[in-house]
């Protein structure tokens, strides 16, 4: 099977076997994109799609990319790869297979867990958190009490926010964030901060300006009385 004729019962299965679950496509970490990243209440699942047309080649690193960012992960596999793909994945990755069956001139897609994941033990917190954001960052500073921090930059604000919150605290907050996200929302909101932020910067410009023509007055003055 293709990867395109992957994804629709993968997804399928995935909400039915999770029941509350959110899936996101093409998330960047590290070096590498998550082919499917799932989102349930305290846990981010990645999911590297091999199909039946894939090699193996970059799978070494998009693990150690997959495991920096995700709770559990799974290695989604064509009927093709079921024999060597355990061989190519960290003990606690989980393989999920999916394949056509055909029975009697009736085809089916099938689904299946071929091995169960194990909790990772090299997530980071830090780049769960570089999912979020802006506007979701200042929902999580308002929620935990925090400064504003309105000025500071988005790396400044993601380490307070990782030295103040509850590493178990701050998973659920997250997740929670990502599922609910609204994207035409956020965009809204980002414009919003950037019409009270341009007009500041404008006016700085101008002060620039201004204080250079005043210098550039003196020194032509300085220089007439000096003649």
């Amino acid at each position: 099977m293709l990867d395109k004729e992957i994804r629709e019962p993968l997804f399928d299965f995935l909400e039915e076997f999770y029941g509350k679950i959110r899936i996101f496509e093409e998330k960047i970490t590290g070096l590498s994109r998550t082919d499917a990243l799932g989102v349930i209440d305290g846990q981010l699942i990645g999911f590297e799609i091999k199909s039946d047309h894939d090699t193996y080649a970059r799978l070494q690193r998009q693990t150690a990319d997959y495991d920096e960012l995700c709770d559990v992960n799974y290695l989604v596999i064509g009927r093709s790869h079921r024999k060597q793909a355990d061989q190519h994945i960290p003990k606690h990755w989980g393989i999920i297979c999916v394949y056509e069956e055909n029975t009697c001139g009736n085809k089916k897609i099938v689904v299946e867990i071929d091995q169960i994941p194990g909790v990772n033990p090299n997530v980071k917190l830090a780049r769960q958190l570089d999912l979020l954001w802006r506007p979701e960052l200042a929902l999580l500073q308002e929620w935990n009490g925090m400064p504003k921090y309105k000025w500071q930059s988005k790396a400044f604000v993601r380490e307070k926010i990782l030295e103040r919150i509850p590493e178990e605290t701050l998973k659920h907050q997250i997740t929670g964030l990502l599922f609910e996200r609204d994207y035409e929302e956020l965009l809204a909101q980002i414009r919003e901060v950037q019409k009270t932020t341009r007009p500041r910067r404008r006016n700085m410009s101008e002060q620039r300006r201004t204080i250079k023509a005043v210098r550039k007055k003196r020194s032509a003055a300085k220089k007439r009385a000096g003649s």
